[in-house]
């Protein structure tokens, strides 16, 4: 690992790490974690501390988008001034907020609330690269060792390949965090899942079975919010958004398991079936 990566006061987090959705080790207020798919760093606050993030590996301490050269070699920054962390691109396109706000470069840097914001920048072929962040608050719990502390886990729920497959496309506005995200229609669904898979067969009418199959067994579980009966007409789309909340709320689902759906498009268009020879 090159000088270029390290910050005073900072600790690698290896690829692979669990997102940070999940919460954090017990952390000094102030302290940010900044994580994407192929890792990432913590780094206590200081005056002027910065991390950049960006495609270049050799160069930033965080590397997003490391193969989608839309993305720029150093496309934002995170830096700390009067004890709060600030985000400010400086690439060609704008990093998207939860909330649906874009800052573009030249735009004013923006303040991290306290906990976990996912921040996306949609790169080619409409991909979107997550960067994960968390930045510690007044009261989260402290000791004298990170490494030793329990971590209280919260309560997931066991979803099947297919059935995670199948909601994680469901769920994909919600998990981009769009402003005000719906979940996919039942069509849109199986056609998505159809140009990931193009082998499997998805229909509307299979996508729905399993994904009631998911409402069933969670309501069984004491879930509410999951049957007609409770809901009551009309029922629009207000049982699979309350499925949908349930298992992002339990950290079931995550931002970073889009990046399933990014490995099975790019797979798919490294076979064209068209061209295959025996």
């Amino acid at each position: 690992m090159g000088d270029k990566q390290n910050v005073p006061g900072g600790r690698r987090l290896s690829a692979g790490h669990a997102s940070l959705a999940f919460g954090v080790p017990s952390s000094m207020p102030g302290d940010i974690y900044a994580l994407a798919i192929g890792g990432g760093i913590t780094v206590r606050p200081q005056e002027g501390r910065t991390i950049v993030f960006g495609r270049n590996r050799p160069e930033v301490q965080v590397c997003i988008g490391e193969q989608d050269r839309r993305i720029s070699r150093s496309h934002g920054l995170l830096t700390c001034h009067d004890r709060r962390w600030w985000v400010r691109t400086t690439g060609r396109l704008p990093v998207r907020f939860p909330d649906a706000r874009l800052l573009f470069a030249g735009d004013e840097p923006i303040p991290l609330a306290e906990g976990y914001t996912p921040l996306f920048v949609r790169g080619s072929s409409g991909r979107e690269h997550l960067l994960e962040l968390y930045v510690a608050g007044a009261d989260e719990p402290r000791s004298t060792s990170q490494h030793a502390d329990p971590t209280q886990p919260p309560r997931t729920w066991r979803l099947l390949p297919a059935e995670r497959l199948i909601l994680v496309v469901l769920a994909q506005r919600y998990l981009l965090h769009e402003p005000h995200p719906q979940p996919l229609a039942w069509q849109q669904a199986s056609e998505h899942l159809n140009d990931l898979q193009p082998d499997a067969g998805w229909t509307a009418k299979k996508v729905a079975h399993k994904v009631a199959t998911v409402r069933a067994r969670l309501s069984k579980a004491g879930v509410s919010g999951l049957t007609r009966e409770e809901v009551g007409e009309p029922i629009g789309n207000k049982l699979n958004e309350n499925l949908i909340r349930e298992l992002m709320e339990s950290t079931t689902l995550v931002p970073p398991d889009l990046a399933e759906l990014d490995d099975l498009e790019s797979a798919t268009e490294r076979v064209d079936p068209t061209t295959a020879v025996d």
